[in-house]
């Protein structure tokens, strides 16, 4: 694995910078780092089968190298984001581990049980599936947020997460493993960001409860909540000025980079975590979950 010197990790300020929704990696001052020179795998997920929603960029980035360097394969799920897809799977193939790019809309409950089906198809088994992709606005007033911006965040969000669930949990054996992506807004959440946050909290809960529904099946379930960590995300939902200063606010002055949290995904996949369900993982860079 890689060490925390080996992070390319700068501090605010950025560059003032906006792109439109969802973002693009390659347009990204500073770019991200995904462990692309740093992952070092150790086998902890050898001959196993993963499915990543937004898998394209950022966290979920991050997490497919460092699953296929540990021995994965690779089922990358994302909307649109063609570009930054045929670049996650060009670091799968290159640690010498499948990579299936499998496009379109987890809002659609039928594309969820297609995911399921095209890993099976791929890999004849899934082990591991990281609920991660996610729609993200900001509002400066509550009364900017519509009713549609409200119901496409929860479908993208929590909706996804339930299908994907539903339609994975009967064809994974016992010591597989479901990893959501919750966030710090679970618990501190910023008013711009209301639904958004609100669905990192359904997704907290959601874990807890999953978690003890299929206890008795063997399977896993845990959550990661990352702070602010620098993807696409940032520069597509938020105003310049905010992005200068993202990750400001944390005790270490910056924000994460996602390779930071790749090795919280590993862990919880493996066997290192065969006695944690249920869980809320922070990984926020110092900032305390109240």
């Amino acid at each position: 694995m890689s060490t925390t010197a080996d992070i390319k990790a700068p501090a605010p300020p950025q560059p003032q910078q906006q792109q439109k929704m969802p973002g693009a990696t390659s347009h990204m001052n500073p770019s991200p780092d995904h462990g692309e020179t740093s992952y070092k795998g150790s086998g902890r997920l050898q001959g196993c089968a993963a499915i990543i929603t937004g898998g394209d960029s950022g966290i979920g980035r991050a997490v497919a190298i460092a699953y296929a360097r540990e021995g994965a394969d690779v089922l990358i799920s994302y909307f649109d984001e063609h570009d930054d897809a045929q670049e996650t799977a060009r670091w799968v193939t290159e640690a010498g581990r499948k990579a299936i790019l499998v496009s379109g809309d987890i809002k659609q409950e039928a594309h969820c049980q297609e995911l399921v089906e095209r890993a099976l198809e791929a890999f004849g088994r899934l082990d591991i599936l990281v609920n991660n992709a996610a729609h993200q606005a900001s509002f400066a007033k509550l009364e900017d947020i519509s009713a549609e911006e409200w119901d496409v965040t929860f479908r993208t969000n929590v909706h996804s997460m339930f299908y994907l669930c539903k339609a994975a949990v009967p064809r994974m054996e016992p010591g597989s493993a479901i990893i959501n992506t919750s966030s710090i807004n679970a618990k501190s959440p910023s008013p711009t960001l209301l639904a958004y946050a609100t669905t990192k909290g359904a997704i907290a809960n959601f874990t807890a409860g999953l978690a003890q529904f299929i206890a008795d099946r063997g399977i896993r379930v845990n959550a990661v909540a990352p702070g602010p960590i620098w993807t696409p995300l940032i520069p597509s939902t938020m105003p310049p000025e905010a992005v200068e200063g993202f990750g400001g606010n944390t005790p270490l002055g910056r924000a994460g980079q996602p390779a930071e949290l790749a090795g919280v995904y590993v862990m919880l996949a493996s066997n290192d975590s065969s006695y944690m369900t249920g869980a809320l993982v922070p990984v926020t860079g110092g900032r305390p979950m109240l």
